[in-house]
């Protein structure tokens, strides 16, 4: 168990597997291109063979042509060149003396058919003959006429002599194969190429000269260069394995440089950043990609302590008021005051509310999907804000205007931007809807100081209030406006401030319709 479990741990090394991979690639590569050299090397070797026994056996050819007599003809080596001149029987009429008196050394030929078998074969085909072709032949004989052509080989038979005479042979060029030979008193045969070549003596016998060309050098060559490349191919897989090892190793120590940084930084400092190599390569990317990771994660854990130091401080204003009013009311109760308790109660209750609804929306929870209509959904929560300061006037279309969402997040984002309208408004609050573009436009409008256009991003930040907002009593703990653009932009809107007309602040929801 414990060998099996390190050979996962060594597999499991990207160092190792790429290793791995790099010398078996180049394994294969190496013998696919060793048997490529091979095969061309022994093509050549063999051609050049052929090349040879082909010229050897047309200068014998040219010299029995010219006249040369079979029994003066000389001959090269047998050993590296043997040359035979054998009849259309099959009888061997020339060669060098260790070849003399056997077979022929190839069983192909330029005439096509086996000569040995024709010349068998002709006696019977004479008596198969018919009458006809009998006649045809009195008819051509003459003085030194040629009979017949055989049916099997072509050749005929001189009428003077009754010698086989050349007929036309398959093909004027040398045909070209390969035999083994016993030359000499060698014990085992030796490999040849062999090249038969058509040629006719000069009193017209059709002869075949055989030649060949020993192609023991060409296999010993092969075998010697398949040696050689079986013996470098080890060295130089070694060598790949070690280069790829260190190279690779070489590559990837930023990503453990990277993979050491961050089991620091998991301990908890966020401000740490691991180490950018200086090569813009992926490993570079990468290393960037985690920085600005780390950075993002660094933010969201400092408005995480921050909201979570904001959160205590509001929270710790009500509860120290509720404190104080019981303890008043222990020591003396007909001075406690119920209507206090209720506002501080009230306003915990909000405020719970508000985190719950802000925890929610930054773990990810998407809106319910629902038919929303917005025209009843702004009647139906302007008509429950019975208590307001300043009344709110609405323009709103006659048709009903449908969204896909969550209607209890929309009445909500409508009651903030009111809420926050009715803390800065002096005389007047419009409400307006409208579809413009495919898209639903909320617009919540007062007439109170406006919001300087440095801080109109700022106020979305939560617990974030402007000085003004700050001195009201009544004033929100600043997450309305947080939860306003939260909620928006989880149903794919968005939301902006603008100048009031002529003054005050707009306050613009634009939520795309479905479709």
């Amino acid at each position: 168990m414990a060998e099996r479990t390190q050979r996962r741990r060594w597999w499991s090394s990207v160092r190792a597997r790429t290793t791995t991979a790099a010398t078996a690639v180049v394994a294969v590569a190496l013998v696919a291109a060793g048997l490529i050299v091979l095969v061309v090397l022994r093509d050549n070797l063999v051609e050049s063979a052929s090349t040879q026994a082909e010229h050897t056996a047309r200068d014998i050819a040219d010299r029995i042509g010219r006249g040369t007599d079979l029994a003066t003809l000389r001959f090269p080596d047998p050993d590296d060149e043997p040359v035979q001149i054998v009849a259309p029987d099959g009888r061997v009429l020339a060669a060098d003396d260790e070849l003399r008196g056997r077979r022929p050394m190839a069983d192909f030929g330029p005439y096509g058919a086996d000569e040995s078998e024709a010349e068998d074969d002709e006696d019977d085909d004479e008596e198969d003959e018919d009458d006809d072709s009998d006649e045809e032949s009195d008819e051509e004989s003459d003085g030194d006429a040629i009979a017949a052509p055989d049916a099997a080989t072509g050749a005929g038979i001189h009428a003077s002599t009754g010698r086989a005479v050349a007929a036309a042979p398959s093909t004027t060029e040398a045909v070209l194969g390969e035999a083994y030979l016993r030359v000499g008193d060698a014990s085992t045969p030796d490999h040849f190429r062999v090249a038969a070549l058509a040629a006719t003596t000069a009193d017209g016998q059709a002869v075949t000269v055989y030649a060949g060309a020993a192609l023991d050098t060409a296999d010993s060559a092969v075998a010697d260069a398949r040696r050689a490349m079986l013996l470098g191919l080890l060295p130089v897989l070694a060598v790949v394995s070690v280069v790829t090892w260190f190279v690779t190793r070489r590559a990837l120590r930023p990503v453990e440089a990277i993979r050491r940084e961050l089991a620091e930084i998991m301990h908890g400092d966020l401000s740490r950043r691991v180490p950018e190599p200086p090569a813009r390569d992926e490993i570079a990317r990468l290393a960037e990609t985690t920085n600005d990771t780390l950075a993002a994660l660094e933010q969201s854990a400092d408005r995480q302590r921050r909201f979570i130091a904001d959160a205590a401080h509001e929270l710790r204003s009500p509860i120290a008021s509720l404190r104080v009013q019981l303890e008043v009311a222990q020591a003396h109760p007909n001075l406690l005051e119920l209507d206090g308790l209720l506002g501080d109660t009230v306003r915990l209750e909000h405020l719970a509310t508000d985190l719950l609804l802000l925890a929610r929306l930054d773990a990810g929870e998407r809106p319910r999907p629902g038919q929303v209509d917005m025209v009843a959904l702004v009647a139906d929560e302007l008509s429950r804000r019975s208590g307001d300061r300043v009344p709110v006037q609405t323009t709103l279309p006659d048709e009903p205007v449908v969204l896909t969402g969550s209607g209890t997040q929309l009445s909500r984002v409508l009651g903030n931007l009111v809420d926050n309208a009715q803390r800065h408004t002096a005389t007047l609050i419009r409400v307006s809807l409208e579809c413009v573009d495919g898209a639903v436009v909320l617009v919540v409008a007062d007439d109170g100081a406006g919001v300087p256009e440095a801080d109109r991003e700022r106020i979305f930040q939560r617990f974030v209030r402007l000085d003004e907002a700050r001195s009201r009593d009544d004033g929100g703990a600043g997450l309305g406006l947080a939860i306003v653009r939260d909620v928006v932009e989880r149903h794919g809107g968005s939301i902006r401030v603008e100048n009031g007309v002529p003054v005050g602040a707009r306050f613009v929801v634009t939520i795309p319709l479905p479709g």
